[in-house]
C-alpha cells in the first residue's frame, strides 16, 4: 500500500499535558475526513474527553475504525495521571509510545509519524539523554547528527542551524559546514516532501542588519557568505546574507519559500507571531516523515477543556501530504 494511504501514527505525549485532549478534539474535527491516524497510548486516558475510542491490535485496522471511534494502539502507563501534574514515573511510556511510532514508519506499516508534546524536564528527570524530541527521533532512526527542524505554518517556514543549546553556545557551535548541511538537507526535503522543484532559500545574518559590512560583527562575511557561496556552486537559488529585522515582513516572505536561520529564536519568534495556531514542527533528514504542534505541552490549562487542537490537525495533515509527496517523488 502506497504510504499516503496508509495511517499516520500518533504518540502520546505527556499524559499530564494536553496531548490527550487535543488528540481528541483532532479526532472530532478529522473523523470524516481521508487522513486517518491511530494512537499510541492508552485508551482510557483519551475517553475521558467524551469520545468514543477502541484499542486495535495492528495500525491497519485504524482505517476502518477511524469513522467510529479513536484507534488506540495501547501503550501502558506506570503511574497515574492527573491532569497538569506530570509524573516521570511515566517517562518510559512516553518514551515507549516515540519509538513504536517510528518503529511503524520505518516498517511502511505508517504514513508517518505525529508527535504529541513532550516535556523535556520530565523526562531528563527520568534519565532521558537526548535535548528533545528531533534529536531522539534522529537516533531511533539510527541518523544521529543529520535531523533537521523545520517550522512551517501558511505564511513561512523557517530552520534554525543551531537548535536546542544556549545562545552562547550556539555562537561557539555555528560554523560554514553546519549552514551548508542543513541548507542542503532543508533543499532536499522542499523538493521531495513538499514538491517545490525550485526552492528559493533565504539566508538570514547573524548580526544587526546582517552585520553592516563588518562594522557590527563579521560572522556575516566569515562564516555565513562562504556558505552562500558553496550552496550557489550546488546550483541552489540562494539569497542572503538578509538582515534579521526585516526578512519576516510580508513583501520579504514573498520572495522565498523558507528562511535559514542562525539560532533557535531567530526562527521560532517570527513563525509564533505569525501564526503559531497552524504552526507544525517537521523534522527533516531522516528516513521517515515527522511532524508535530508547535507548542508545548500546556501543564498549566491540562483538563480544563480549553486545549486548540488546531496545530495537532495542521501536523496531521501536514504529515499526510508530506507522505503523499514522498511516495509520488
Amino acid at each position: 500500500m502506497p504510504d499516503g494511504s496508509l495511517p499516520l501514527a500518533l504518540t502520546m505525549g505527556d499524559p499530564a499535558g494536553i496531548g490527550p485532549e487535543i488528540t481528541a478534539g483532532a479526532w472530532r474535527a478529522m473523523r470524516q475526513g481521508t487522513t486517518p491516524f491511530a494512537v499510541l497510548g492508552d485508551a482510557g486516558l483519551i475517553g475521558r474527553h467524551d469520545v468514543p475510542v477502541r484499542e486495535i491490535t495492528t495500525i491497519a485496522q485504524a482505517a476502518e475504525v477511524f469513522a467510529h471511534a479513536v484507534p488506540v494502539l495501547p501503550v501502558g502507563l506506570q503511574a497515574p495521571v492527573h491532569a497538569g501534574q506530570p509524573d516521570s514515573g511515566n517517562a518510559h511510556a512516553i518514551t515507549t509510545s516515540i519509538a513504536r511510532a517510528v518503529e511503524l514508519a520505518r516498517n511502511r506499516q505508517a504514513a508517518g509519524v505525529v508527535t504529541n508534546p513532550i516535556s523535556k524536564i520530565v523526562l531528563k528527570k527520568a534519565g532521558f539523554a537526548y535535548p528533545g524530541h528531533t534529536e531522539y527521533l534522529a537516533a531511533l532512526c539510527n541518523v544521529p547528527g543529520r535531523e533537521v527542524m523545520m517550522l512551517a505554518c501558511p505564511e513561512l517556514r523557517v530552520v534554525p542551524v543551531t537548535i536546542h543549546v544556549s545562545l552562547r553556545r550556539a555562537l561557539d557551535e555555528l560554523d560554514t559546514s553546519a549552514i551548508i548541511a542543513a541548507t542542503r538537507t532543508t533543499h532536499a526535503a522542499l523538493q521531495r516532501d513538499f514538491g517545490i522543484a525550485t526552492p528559493r532559500i533565504a539566508i538570514a545574518g547573524l548580526n544587526p542588519h546582517a552585520g553592516e559590512d563588518g562594522s557590527m560583527g563579521t560572522e556575516e562575511q566569515t562564516i555565513i557568505a562562504p556558505a552562500i557561496a558553496a550552496l550557489r556552486a550546488d546550483g541552489m537559488d540562494i539569497s542572503g546574507p538578509w538582515p534579521p529585522d526585516t526578512m519576516f515582513t510580508p513583501p520579504a516572505r514573498a520572495r522565498y519559500d523558507v528562511a535559514m536561520c542562525m539560532y533557535h529564536d531567530q526562527a521560532l519568534i517570527p513563525l509564533k507571531t505569525i501564526d503559531m495556531t497552524q504552526g507544525v514542527n517537521t523534522t527533516l533528514g531522516l528516513p521517515i516523515i515527522r511532524t508535530s504542534p508547535d507548542h508545548g505541552t500546556a501543564f498549566d490549562i491540562a483538563g480544563r477543556g480549553v486545549a486548540d487542537p488546531s496545530s495537532l490537525v495542521a501536523a496531521l495533515h501536514m504529515a499526510m501530504r508530506m507522505a503523499k509527496h514522498r511516495n509520488r517523488s
